[in-house]
């Protein structure tokens, strides 16, 4: 059970939004030079000690097999779709997509059961994109396994692009032959003129409605070789009534 546990931890490290110009370090070479008692500055306050600890309970996906019928389930129940998400510069509403409904179902299940609210905007690359779901912890790991290990069916649409303000989908570098999506990750495209590059690679699955300059404000945060911020950017995502 052991080594399962860490073969899941190895594949969920290796996760990015894949820039073609410059691919950044692997998630799991960012985590090694990050410092674990960041844990302990203010911004942790807030965050259900609970959720640190790695105990999320629900709901688990036992297996890729299920994942379609899984998500089809969870999106009928839970038809939300849209999110806010609080950081210290500021809060950015995010609208979830309809028409992509896997992606939308995962992202509002892990926003119901407090996944993102241990978690960072931890890589920031300029004039391009910040990405958020990750930290430097061993629980966000656990909380990650609690759910399952699986891949989301890409679901890149054509009328929904890498524009400014696209809430588009991270993936595992080393497992993207369908161009199947990390369920844990997410990055905003931050320039005017976009990224069309990442079209069809990646799913965009939702839109920023507010608050783009706290995204601008992000994005110009100074950070390490690996793109981490040097002054980690915690966040808490909720839903909006």
């Amino acid at each position: 059970m052991r080594t399962y546990l860490w073969i899941i931890i190895a594949l969920l490290a290796s996760t990015s939004c894949q820039d073609k110009k410059s691919a950044p370090n692997s998630v799991k070479e960012e985590v090694a030079k990050k410092d674990t008692l960041a844990l302990q500055q203010k911004d942790i306050k807030k965050v259900d000690p609970s959720l640190v600890m790695g105990t999320i309970k629900e709901p688990t996906i036992s297996g890729q097999e299920m994942v379609i019928d899984f998500l089809t389930a969870y999106g009928e129940e839970n038809p939300e779709t849209k999110v806010k998400i609080t950081t210290r510069f500021g809060e950015i509403e995010v609208e979830l997509f309809t028409d992509t409904p896997l992606h939308r179902a995962n992202f509002i299940m892990l926003v119901k059961n407090g996944y993102f609210n241990t978690t960072q905007f931890h890589r920031v690359s300029p004039n391009f994109v910040v990405q958020g779901g990750n930290n430097d912890t061993q629980g966000t790991a656990r909380n990650r396994a609690s759910f399952g290990s699986y891949l989301i069916p890409n679901e890149a649409n054509p009328s929904h692009t890498h524009t400014r303000g696209a809430f588009s989908s991270a993936k595992y570098t080393e497992q993207n032959v369908s161009n199947a999506t990390a369920p844990f990750e997410f990055f905003i495209v931050q320039p005017e003129r976009g990224a069309h590059h990442l079209d069809g690679d990646h799913t965009v699955f939702g839109r920023v409605t507010k608050g783009m300059d706290v995204v601008d404000e992000i994005n110009k945060l100074k950070v390490d070789g690996s793109e981490w911020p040097v002054a980690n950017v915690y966040m808490k995502i909720a839903l909006i009534d």
